[in-house]
């Protein structure tokens, strides 16, 4: 093992040698990629991008509200991310007669800066390696249970020493599946205000019909404020906060760029897989992937049916309607991808050569059974799979699914509670109420409940058992039934529920039609039988082995880790896909706004473009963010190696200079999450030219711009 550990410490690079491949930790930069990212065109060196001591590049990136990244670009404070990334808290500020999803927002002082209820931002401070400390206190002999569960302690110990008092917020992460650990030190400031956001006509061009697709002519970007007390620590908003001086902030560069130069990309990737094994990848794209984007289906259909008949609705679920379907596109991409690259059958091609190596006498012990133990545990859970993702597609659009479950538990403590009590807990229960059903618009969530009922029911198979005594006694169909819960349900209603809080009972609760419906559904989400647990248990074991062999293996092939939201870096080059008659630019590694008036249909909701933009495009009013050939730029691509967590990131030059921010992937390398395709994967970023353009030109915002260090 310790031989094993010291190859990991040496050698976390990429899995193919492919040079844009990989996402980097930021303290190994200096050791495994400088030389390169130099002769490359980087400009700076590692530590000028990773310092503990001094201010780095690594101090103006931050996790935007635990799903993206974003960029700090003054000394006062102020951040760059997409306005996918901000869809949110844009929509949270947003009412019928202040709607600034549909017509932009834009902060002319500091105090007209607004604050959503809950929005935060995470500083990267620093990261160390513990694989040592962890993996010497177990070993393989230890059941699976007994090994997480001193792990378990061990992490505890090292986020306590490390969070100075509760100063820091400190995360021990597991990579290689659990042969190394590394902890990461950050700090939050929750006080984060908008500050500029452009229309969705701007903001969201080109709607689902354009995600993940090339050409693109999108402004997906917003503008937002990190305030902190007057000591610039972090603090809960307060009018006496100030905006925040940051250790360091990114200057923007209007010069532009071409085919071939440097770029490179910080930020925090979600989730890849890259080890996936072969029959992991069958189980995705034959039974998890397809049940995932039939049930995002049914919940988009019965929700945009309401939102296109009342603004209200439509602002009101903007938001989580954005956020499914994205996902739906991306999990029909991926099962093309998969399919259409024959993805499987490249890794069982691995797999063949590792069990080759593995049955040789000196490693069949250790890793002998290891495939076989995988393929095993895939094929027994096929159907739970198809299963349980029907019943999280359910959860994820219905909001009644699992709201009755989350808020019945603590009600029946309330009603069990003396008088005393009760009355402590009431203003939390009200305000709570109020916050949860302000928004909610109940004709929508009976019909997303009820059609999502329907495909579980039908569909998923081995189904929660109170859902399928439901759906015999009434021919399989949830209509009525949901719409009849509804009417009879406490949860039916904000006013039902604060009559009850006035009058509780626990028996009320438990017998209450839409929780008893809910607690079904949840119960079956959590439910754990030991022989899965055995299995699983199996499973992790196997799958460590798996790539501890691989790379034992393989020593002197370099490897990087899978992402899990830690901050990387990924560099490359700006890169053409192939001319595509779609893009009127001269090299189809750029759009323009030319591009995007062609695309201009009035009063669609998806390729609608306000006038004035095309009254500045027709006049060609670019001010000084032209491209040098008088085009205004829109959207470009790089090569980098990026995934979903990297919405928002900063696309950077050689010098560190921002070029533009990263929003999205195209769908023909849609399999990028499990296995890197360097003829065909691209990341694509609006430009900061046309960034800048739209704040100063289109939305006369120039209080931001006098704010910007810009390079020209």
């Amino acid at each position: 093992m310790k031989k094993i550990v010291l190859l990991f410490v040496s050698c976390m690079v990429s899995l193919t040698s492919m040079a844009d491949e990989g996402m980097w930790f930021l303290m190994h930069l200096k050791r495994l990629n400088e030389a390169d990212m130099q002769k490359k065109g980087l400009k700076l060196t590692a530590e000028e991008i990773y310092s503990i001591n001094n201010s780095s590049l690594k101090d103006a990136i931050v996790q935007f509200n635990g799903g993206c990244t974003a960029e700090i670009v003054s000394g006062q404070g102020l951040v760059m991310t997409n306005h996918h990334c901000g869809y949110d808290a844009i929509a949270e500020l947003s009412t019928p007669e202040h709607d600034y999803l549909t017509n932009g927002f834009w902060a002319k002082s500091l105090s007209e800066e607004l604050k959503p209820r809950s929005l935060s931002v995470r500083f990267f401070v620093r990261m160390d390696d513990v694989t040592k400390r962890i993996l010497d206190l177990v070993n393989d002999n230890m059941p699976e249970k007994e090994r997480q569960k001193i792990i378990q302690q061990e992490i505890a110990k090292i986020e306590r020493e490390n969070s100075e008092n509760g100063k820091y917020i400190v995360n021990v992460k597991s990579f290689y599946s659990g042969n190394e650990y590394y902890y990461f030190v950050y700090q939050d400031y929750e006080d984060v205000r908008l500050v500029g956001t452009p229309p969705n006509s701007i903001g969201k061009f080109g709607g689902d019909t354009d995600n993940w697709e090339w050409p693109r002519h999108t402004g997906d970007f917003s503008v937002f404020r990190v305030y902190a007390d007057k000591d610039g620590n972090p603090a809960s908003y307060s009018v006496d906060n100030v905006p925040l001086k940051p250790k360091y902030h990114l200057p923007i560069s209007i010069k532009g760029f071409k085919e071939g130069d440097f770029s490179m990309i910080l930020g925090y990737p979600g989730r890849t897989n890259r080890w996936m094994p072969a029959a992991g990848i069958d189980q995705n794209v034959h039974y998890a992937y397809p049940a995932w984007v039939e049930a995002s289906k049914v919940g988009m259909d019965a929700m945009k049916k309401h939102m296109d008949k009342d603004q209200a609705v439509n602002i009101n679920y903007a938001s989580q309607y954005s956020r499914i379907a994205n996902y739906w596109k991306n999990r029909q991409g991926m099962i093309d991808a998969l399919s259409q690259h024959k993805t499987a059958a490249t890794k069982r091609k691995q797999e063949k050569k590792f069990q080759k190596w593995a049955n040789k006498k000196a490693n069949k012990d250790k890793y002998g059974e290891v495939i076989n133990t995988i393929s095993s545990y895939y094929t027994a859970t096929n159907e739970k799979a198809r299963h349980d993702n029907y019943l999280t597609g359910t959860l994820r659009s219905a909001t009644f699914a699992a709201l009755p479950y989350s808020l019945g538990n603590p009600l029946q403590q309330y009603a069990e509670a003396n008088e005393a009590k009760r009355k402590e807990l009431l203003p939390r229960f009200e305000a709570a109420l109020a916050d949860t059903y302000e928004k909610l618009y109940l004709p929508l969530e009976i019909d997303v409940l009820t059609d999502e009922l329907n495909l579980y029911g039908a569909k998923a198979g081995n189904i929660a058992p109170y859902i399928q005594q439901l759906a015999q006694q009434n021919n399989g169909k949830f209509d009525g039934l949901v719409k009849e819960a509804f009417a009879k349900s406490i949860f039916g209603s904000k006013e039902k529920l604060e009559a009850f809080l006035t009058n509780p009972s626990a028996n009320v609760v438990s017998e209450d039609p839409l929780f008893k419906i809910s607690e079904a559904l949840m119960d079956k989400y959590r439910e754990r039988s030991p022989d899965l647990e055995q299995l699983e248990g199996n499973f992790q074991a196997a799958y460590r082995k798996y790539i501890a062999g691989f790379l034992e293996m393989n020593p002197k092939t370099k490897y990087y880790p899978d992402a899990n939201s830690t901050l990387r870096l990924t560099y490359g080059t700006i890169r053409a896909l192939p001319k595509d008659p779609r893009n009127d630019a001269k090299i189809n590694n750029y759009t323009t706004l030319q591009g995007t008036i062609a695309k201009y249909k009035p009063n669609d909701p998806e390729f609608n473009i306000p006038k004035k933009l095309i009254d500045l495009y027709e006049k060609k009013d670019y001010g000084r963010y032209a491209d040098k050939n008088g085009y205004m730029p829109v959207n470009f691509l790089s090569d980098q190696d990026i995934t979903g967590g990297n919405s928002g990131s900063p696309v950077l030059n050689g010098n560190g200079e921002l070029i533009g921010l990263a929003f999205d992937g195209n769908i023909e390398a849609m399999a990028g999450d499990v296995i890197f395709d360097p003829k065909l994967q691209r990341t694509i970023s609006v430009d900061i030219r046309y960034v800048l353009f739209v704040i100063d030109k289109f939305a006369e915002a120039k209080n931001i711009i006098n704010e910007l260090t810009i390079v020209e």
